[in-house]
C-alpha cells in the first residue's frame, strides 16, 4: 500500500485504541486462569491477533463478542502435541509465550515472520534450557522448536536486554508446582512494562514477592475476574500528541488512563520539555503547539517513542540528542537507521551516534517519498513529519501500520488530513 499525506497541521479529538501491551498480558493471564474471562478490547491489531492465534493453538478458546473477547482457558491435558504456533512478527507474543509453553510442558514450533527470527532470544533461551527444556532456533526457516517440561528453581536475567524476557518468566513460573526465584541483574530498562505485567498478574490473583533484586514466585493458580478492560494505548496515542505540538489548534486523545504503568506515557513529559503544551482532564489529554526547543531524550524506558519524537526534534531549534536507544537496532527495522533515513529523506538533518541519534532542528521539512521498510513506527514517523512539511509525504509499504494500528490512516483523515491510498 502507498499512502500520500498532504502537508500542514491538523486539529481535533480522537479516541485511543486499546493498548496492545496490556491486551497481550491480559489474554495470556486469562488463558492460564481457572474460569472464563471477558476481556473488553474493541479493536484488534496484527500483534494482538498473533497472541490470540498462539493461545488458541495451545487449546484456549477465544471468541469475539461485542467489544471484546470471551476467553476459555487452556486445558493442560488437551494441549495439542506437537502444536504449531504462528506468532507472525510479534516479538511480545514470542517472548511472553516461550516460557509459558515450556511451563505447560508443551512441544511444538513457533512460526515467525519478518525480522523476528533474527531478533535475540538470549539469555532467555539459555535459562529455559538450564531448567529442563530444549529450545532449537531455526532462523533460516523462520521457526523455533520447543519441548520439555520447565522445572522450578533459580532463574537469572539481565535487566537491560529485554523486559519481555522478564515478563515471560513472570507469566510462566507461577504455574509450576514449586517456588522459583527470578533475579534481575544490572540496570532495569523499560521497567514500566514489567510493572504492567505485575498489574495484569495481580488482576488474576498472582502476586510475585519483590525481593529487591528480583522476585520470588510461589506456585499459585490464576483466578480470573469475570470481566477486565484493556486500557488506552500510550504508544499509539504518542503520534497524535506529537502532531498536536507541531501545529494547529491542538489534538485531544480521549480514553487514556492517568495512572497507567505504560512506559510510553512518558511522551507527555518529553513533549513538555521540548516546549509543547500538554494538559489533561481525567483521561483526556490535549497537545498544543508551543515554542519548541532541543533537549536530551533518554530512550531506555521509552524506546518505541524515538521515531515520533524524532519528528518533533527535526523542527526544534538546536541539537536534540537521543541516548540509550541501542535496542532500536533489533526492532522490526533497525530504527536508528530507518529514523535517520526517513527524516533526512524528508529534509531533516539527522545522524546516528553509538546508542542514539543527533538531530539538528530546522524551521520546516521539505516532504518527499519514503519507504516504511516493514516498520509501523516508521510509517507513523512519516505521518507526524507531514505536519511540518512544505510538500506532500508519500509512504510506500504503508500497510506496515497494521501491526499495531490498522485504522491509523482512516483516523488521520477524520482529523482533517487529506490522505490518499493506493493498494
Amino acid at each position: 500500500m502507498t499512502v500520500t499525506i498532504q502537508p500542514g497541521p491538523l486539529s481535533g479529538t480522537i479516541r485511543a485504541i486499546p493498548s496492545k501491551s496490556a491486551a497481550h498480558r491480559l489474554l495470556i493471564c486469562a488463558a492460564l486462569a481457572d474460569t472464563k474471562t471477558f476481556i473488553r478490547c474493541d479493536k484488534e491489531s496484527q500483534d494482538i491477533a498473533a497472541t490470540i492465534r498462539c493461545l488458541t493453538g495451545l487449546g484456549a478458546v477465544i471468541t469475539r463478542r461485542g467489544e471484546g473477547y470471551d476467553v476459555t482457558p487452556i486445558d493442560r491435558a488437551k494441549i495439542p502435541s506437537p502444536c504449531a504456533l504462528d506468532c507472525g512478527e510479534s516479538g511480545s507474543t514470542l517472548r511472553f509465550l516461550l516460557p509459558v509453553v515450556c511451563a505447560l510442558g508443551a512441544a511444538g514450533t513457533f512460526h515467525m515472520a519478518g525480522r523476528l527470527a533474527q531478533r535475540p532470544m538470549e539469555p532467555l533461551a539459555s535459562q529455559l534450557r538450564e531448567h529442563g527444556c530444549t529450545i532449537t532456533p531455526r532462523p533460516q526457516d523462520n521457526q523455533m522448536d520447543f519441548s520439555g517440561q520447565l522445572t522450578p528453581g533459580a532463574f537469572t536475567l539481565p535487566g537491560d536486554v529485554s523486559s519481555q524476557f522478564i515478563s515471560g518468566l513472570l507469566f510462566a513460573l507461577p504455574t509450576l508446582d514449586e517456588p522459583s526465584t527470578l533475579t534481575i541483574t544490572g540496570q532495569v530498562e523499560s521497567k514500566g512494562y514489567i510493572d504492567l505485567t505485575l498489574r495484569a498478574l495481580a488482576d488474576f490473583g498472582v502476586v510475585p514477592q519483590d525481593k529487591g533484586d528480583g522476585y520470588r514466585i510461589p506456585p499459585v493458580g490464576y483466578h480470573g475476574p469475570e470481566t477486565v478492560a484493556v486500557e488506552g494505548d500510550w504508544s499509539n496515542a504518542a503520534p497524535w500528541l506529537c502532531m498536536g505540538v507541531l501545529g494547529g489548534e491542538g489534538i485531544t486523545v480521549t480514553g487514556m488512563d492517568p495512572d497507567s504503568l505504560q512506559g510510553d506515557k512518558g511522551v507527555c513529559d518529553v513533549l513538555s520539555r521540548m516546549g509543547g503544551r500538554i494538559a489533561h482532564t481525567g483521561g483526556d489529554y490535549t497537545a498544543k503547539p508551543g515554542k519548541l526547543e532541543a533537549t536530551v531524550i533518554d530512550a531506555r524506558n521509552i524506546p518505541d517513542l524515538v521515531p515520533v519524537l524524532s519528528a518533533v526534534a527535526a523542527v526544534a531549534p538546536g541539537e536534540t540528542r537521543i541516548v540509550g536507544a541501542a535496542r532500536l537496532r533489533i526492532k522490526e527495522s533497525d530504527r536508528l537507521v530507518t529514523t535517520r533515513q526517513t527524516l533526512n529523506a524528508l529534509g531533516g538533518d539527522v545522524e546516528e551516534t553509538g546508542d542514539g541519534l543527533l538531530i539538528r532542528g530546522r524551521e520546516t521539512l521539505t516532504g518527499g517519498t519514503i519507504d516504511a521498510q516493514g516498520d509501523h513506527r516508521v510509517a507513523m514517523l512519516a505521518a507526524v513529519a507531514s505536519v511540518v512539511c512544505e510538500n506532500p509525504v508519500t509512504i510506500t509499504g504503508a500497510q506496515a501500520i497494521n501491526k499495531s494500528y490498522p485504522t491509523f490512516w482512516q483516523e488521520l483523515r477524520e482529523l482533517g488530513k487529506a490522505v490518499t491510498t493506493i493498494d
